[in-house]
């Protein structure tokens, strides 16, 4: 039985890719390096901010990596909020949730400030009761140290919690915490070989009602 639900953030409660890519373009651009569409920014994204701006240079101008890297983290504060926007049907759908009392929370590889202040913005009316960004000292995801902590604080067991997500990182973070994995096909690096959810009604069903 799912007592507890841990989200993924980007491309799972939010579509955030078009202020993502924005960011990006803006700083390389601004460096007069070379830009990206926006769907090959697309599978940048699931590791951390770091490796976005690793895959976006590649070998050839790693050498940029610490300037982009900081232009990336000036630029994303003005350009998510324009570029980011909840999917349909989860802000209803996490008002039931919360109706029936499910403990709920947010794991992101994305940097911390960034998840709480993205959450606090869109997600307003509903109590997420952790809201957890990558943090120095924490491993980033699929490592499941930050996901078992959350678990813990719940006084839950892994086999209770489902992990929904939109990733391979999301899959591989739910098997190694040992939690239930739900994944959306709407998302980033969306994993083949599993069964996935199409749609909100898709999650409804899989949590039993």
């Amino acid at each position: 039985m799912i007592r507890g639900l841990i989200f993924d953030l980007d491309g799972t409660l939010v579509d955030s890719l078009p202020g993502i890519a924005a960011a990006l373009n803006h700083t390389l651009g601004d460096l007069n390096l070379p830009t990206h569409h926006v769907d090959a920014v697309e599978g940048f994204i699931g590791d951390g901010v770091d490796n976005l701006v690793r895959r976006a240079l590649g070998p050839e101008l790693a050498h940029h990596h610490a300037e982009v890297l900081a232009g990336f983290q000036a630029h994303y504060p003005v350009d998510w909020k324009t570029g980011t926007h909840p999917y349909p049907g989860m802000m209803d759908l996490l008002a039931e949730l919360a109706s029936r009392n499910f403990p709920m929370a947010v794991l992101s590889n994305k940097p911390h400030p960034f998840t709480t202040e993205i959450v606090s913005a869109l997600f307003p009316a509903h109590s997420f009761q952790t809201v957890r960004g990558h943090l120095p000292g924490t491993p980033r995801k699929p490592d499941p140290t930050a996901a078992l902590e959350i678990v813990d604080s719940w006084n839950l067991k892994p086999a209770e919690v489902a992990y929904i997500g939109d990733s391979t990182v999301d899959l591989a973070t739910a098997r190694a915490a040992g939690l239930i994995p739900l994944i959306f096909s709407w998302g980033y690096g969306t994993p083949e070989g599993i069964s996935l959810l199409h749609s909100v009604d898709d999650l409804r069903r899989a949590l039993g009602y």
